[in-house]
């Protein structure tokens, strides 16, 4: 006697539950982590005279830190600089630019794969927005990017997508994506200052936007740095490559990508 066949329905609800399983995958708890924003401040003097306490997220010359350039309002950045040089590091990526938290503020990294900054009381000021999308890992790597992966490496977040004011070497702006650099408000206010450097079709621009003005006008472009006549431009990276055989030295450079369309 046969046995009777498996109905659609059953089958439908079978692949739902087994690829919503692997889009949730958990992280494991040795990868999760959570930061309190507590203890003494760093010893030197760094950019913009700012209090800072580091955390135990590393890779030389990279570092994650709580940073205030006011009292009792943190942000959470990256910085570069090496033990020969602290007092020259300087904060080359922030979370949560112009929404700072407090004392007592938490950085955590749940099982659910989402990157969370939350203020004291529990109010979220920044997120990656990547919960229950698969990531199983969080890895600062030596290029000062920070990435959230899933079980086969494939990056689900990177903060080479979100720079602030910064482009470090391996990092681009593209063609109508998010990415941009904005300047800062002033050395004590980390909110977006004035100034923004965009990637466009036609070469770099420079934007300025001012108090009295709700939309941003040009400052300066880069197009006569660029001469063609079909295609646009995609993207522009930061790249360096050594100037000497000892590595002494290193030419740094600005690539840009078209498209031949």
């Amino acid at each position: 006697m046969s046995s009777p066949p498996f109905s659609l329905p059953f089958l439908s609800l079978f692949f739902f539950l087994t690829f919503s399983y692997i889009a949730q995958a958990i992280v494991p708890a040795s990868n999760t982590f959570k930061f309190v924003n507590e203890g003494e401040f760093g010893p030197y003097i760094v950019e913009y005279n700012g209090a800072y306490r580091t955390l135990s997220v590393f890779n030389s010359p990279f570092q994650l830190c709580f940073y205030n350039t006011t009292p009792n309002a943190f942000t959470l950045a990256l910085r570069m600089a090496t033990t020969r040089s602290e007092s020259l590091f300087r904060w080359v990526w922030e979370a949560n630019r112009g929404n700072p938290v407090r004392e007592n503020a938490t950085f955590s990294f749940g099982g659910d794969g989402n990157l969370i900054l939350a203020d004291a009381d529990g109010r979220v000021a920044w997120q990656s927005g990547t919960a229950n999308k698969g990531v199983v890992g969080f890895k600062l790597l030596p290029n000062g990017n920070m990435v959230l992966h899933d079980s086969k490496g494939k990056f689900i977040w990177q903060s080479f997508d979100y720079p602030t004011d910064t482009l470090l070497v391996g990092q681009s702006l593209r063609v109508g994506g998010a990415t941009k650099l904005v300047s800062r408000a002033s050395a004590e206010d980390n909110s977006d200052g004035p100034y923004s450097l965009v990637m466009e079709p036609k070469g770099l621009v420079m934007y300025y936007k001012s108090k009295n003005s709700p939309k941003p006008y040009i400052y300066f472009t880069f197009s006569q740095l660029f001469s063609f006549n079909q295609g646009s431009l995609q993207h522009v990276a930061l790249n360096c490559a050594p100037d000497t055989d000892e590595g002494y030295a290193y030419d740094l450079t600005l690539e840009f990508q078209r498209s031949t369309g």
